[in-house]
């Protein structure tokens, strides 16, 4: 058996293929980064934040001298320190927004620690910005992270306002071209995509734009790159949309809902949902 293994193993032959990037150090990154956002507020604690930030910038580093030479990293890594204490100031923004929208949550802690749409948010803030710094493979990495985390898959591509709200979260899909305002609410399962998938869209706006104040409800999914959701309305749990909608509607299935009695139980009288 051993033999016949080994040989096996001997025969097979890995067909070799050039990974620039570092998946284990780039997960290490991603969780530093994201801690260093919300430390423990004690001073040992914070040396330690910022020592292990230190260790993550010179990874990062690292990784990016892969995909390019070490000048164009430099100016890439110092971007991006520039920008870090503005996501984190729009980060504690964002977080006091679930704070106000979710009755559930009794402190922004707790939203901190264990919102699994806020951590998609948060990965996606960072992630947006390598996007836009031209590490579209590293950003792409970040977000896929995220999304095997917390089960919410936001393309860094995506153009995301202030506040967007993800409550529960799980089976959300924001796709690359989608644009969002700001005091957005999305409900889990929404799905803003394309129409249809062919790779000559790939420089077209394949996804919809979705306004200031819109709220989106379970299960709905709105398709196509022309689509626009006007700000102000609301879109019902289930609904289908591939059209755009006028500010202020509110979107909604009709259901015809049928009943069937258990038996041994009296039908009853004038049910309706």
């Amino acid at each position: 058996m051993t033999d016949n293994i080994n040989k096996l193993i001997d025969d097979f032959s890995p067909k070799p293929i050039s990974i620039p990037i570092d998946r284990c150090e780039l997960e290490k990154i991603i969780e530093t980064i994201y801690s260093s956002m919300f430390p423990v507020c004690d001073s040992g604690n914070l040396t330690k934040i910022k020592s292990k930030l230190n260790k993550s910038i010179e990874l990062l580093h690292k990784n990016i001298v892969r995909l390019h030479d070490k000048e164009k990293a430099d100016s890439i890594v110092e971007q991006f320190l520039q920008n870090l204490p503005a996501i984190q100031e729009r980060l504690y923004d964002d977080a006091h927004c679930y704070f106000k929208s979710d009755p559930a949550a009794k402190s922004v802690e707790e939203i901190i620690l264990t919102y699994p749409g806020f951590f998609a948010l948060s990965v996606y803030r960072i992630a947006h910005l390598f996007n836009q710094l031209g590490l579209t493979l590293i950003a792409r990495f970040f977000s896929e992270y995220a999304h095997s985390k917390a089960g919410i898959d936001i393309h860094p591509g995506a153009k995301i306002g202030d506040n967007l709200f993800m409550d529960h979260g799980t089976g959300i899909v924001i796709g690359e071209t989608t644009i969002i305002g700001n005091d957005v609410k999305i409900y889990q399962g929404v799905t803003l995509g394309a129409l249809y998938v062919e790779k000559k869209l790939s420089n077209v706006k394949r996804h919809p734009t979705v306004e200031d104040n819109v709220v989106i409800y379970a299960n709905a999914t709105i398709l196509g790159g022309d689509t626009i959701i006007g700000h102000d309305s609301v879109i019902g749990g289930g609904a289908w949309v591939t059209e755009s909608i006028i500010p202020y509607s509110l979107v909604y299935n009709t259901v015809d809902v049928k009943v069937r009695t258990v038996k041994d139980f009296q039908e009853p009288h004038n049910f309706i949902i």
